[in-house]
């Protein structure tokens, strides 16, 4: 088993971190995601937003893979989060569904105002593989690797959700209205993807996730118009 704890701080309030993150699908860090639906969401009696989203992610295995270890390449994640708007904190707990003899990984986020006003954002993870043949240890290091990616990822991501975010109360569009056409491009994110099932290097970084400051600038310059 491999364990990864890390600590951020964004200056923007925690109402405005916890809207970005639950709008970060679809973002250009993010092409490796397929979809996303909300399967259950309900308020409970102290005023808890309870919320379950269903995910499904493409990856990509590295060279050193044996064939067949899995049966597709793509898998689905289940999300479950609760937004306390007294306490002012978001818990989030995804993991995978399938692949899980070859890898699960179990992360945790929390989102918390500090008292500055500032949000602090901490990540945890679990990488377990039960694959056994003398390669778990590899696995586990493989998938704390790109987990490590992954986070970094995310975080652009949602800063540039954020960035979205300030812009659209500076636009004569109404909330409602933006995110409606910011989902809308969901389907331009997925251009980069590639088709291929093995990754192109041993680093463990996952190619499909990558985007460069050229695909962000066109990916604004499509929701907002040229700038």
């Amino acid at each position: 088993m491999k364990f990864f704890s890390q600590s951020f701080l964004y200056d923007d309030p925690w109402s405005i971190v916890s809207l970005a993150f639950f709008l970060r699908y679809p973002n250009p860090y993010a092409a490796h995601v397929i979809s996303c639906d909300v399967i259950d969401r309900h308020q409970t009696e102290s005023g808890s937003l309870l919320t379950t989203r269903l995910i499904l992610k493409r990856g990509a295995l590295p060279r050193w893979a044996p064939q067949g270890i899995i049966s597709r390449a793509e898998s689905w994640v289940i999300e479950e989060s609760e937004v306390d708007p007294f306490g002012k904190f978001v818990r989030c707990r995804t993991k995978n569904l399938d692949h899980v003899k070859v890898m699960q990984v179990e992360e945790t986020q929390l989102f918390e105002q500090n008292e500055d006003g500032r949000t602090v954002q901490t990540t945890e993870a679990y990488i377990t593989s039960k694959f056994g043949w003398g390669m778990t240890k590899r696995i586990e290091s493989h998938g704390l690797a790109r987990f490590k990616a992954h986070v970094q990822r995310s975080r652009q991501g949602v800063s540039l959700i954020l960035d979205l975010i300030r812009q659209a109360r500076l636009q004569p569009m109404a909330l409602g209205s933006y995110i409606t056409h910011l989902h809308s491009e969901r389907s331009f994110t997925s251009t980069d993807t590639p088709t291929s099932s093995h990754s192109s290097d041993n680093t463990g970084h996952a190619p499909e996730e990558y985007s460069s400051p050229t695909t962000e600038n066109t990916w604004l310059d499509k929701i907002w118009g040229s700038r």
